[in-house]
């Protein structure tokens, strides 16, 4: 899961043109928005094409669920592991 965090990070900086920010400054445990990474609702449009256009990940703005899954690296990582599984 570790490799998957940091495919994850990388893919956040790369999508969002983060160019001051290392995989190792974004700490998996801390949230991506308001505190933390200090990402905005434009960024995480950004981020969800870039999930769906990588892992084929179908996500809806609107769900609770998805706002959990976007709150840190380690929920999206384990959002994007738990649909390889089931595609497997």
């Amino acid at each position: 899961m570790k490799a998957l965090e940091i495919e994850l990070k990388q893919l956040i900086i790369d999508t969002l043109e983060l160019e001051d920010i290392t995989t190792d400054d974004i700490v998996s445990s801390e949230p991506l928005f308001n505190k933390g990474l200090c990402l905005d609702s434009i960024d995480a449009l950004e981020l969800g094409v870039a999930l769906q256009k990588r892992y084929g990940i179908k996500l809806k703005a609107e769900a609770e669920e998805t706002r959990q899954h976007f709150s840190s690296v380690s929920n999206l990582a384990l959002l994007v592991d738990s649909q390889r599984q089931d595609r497997d």
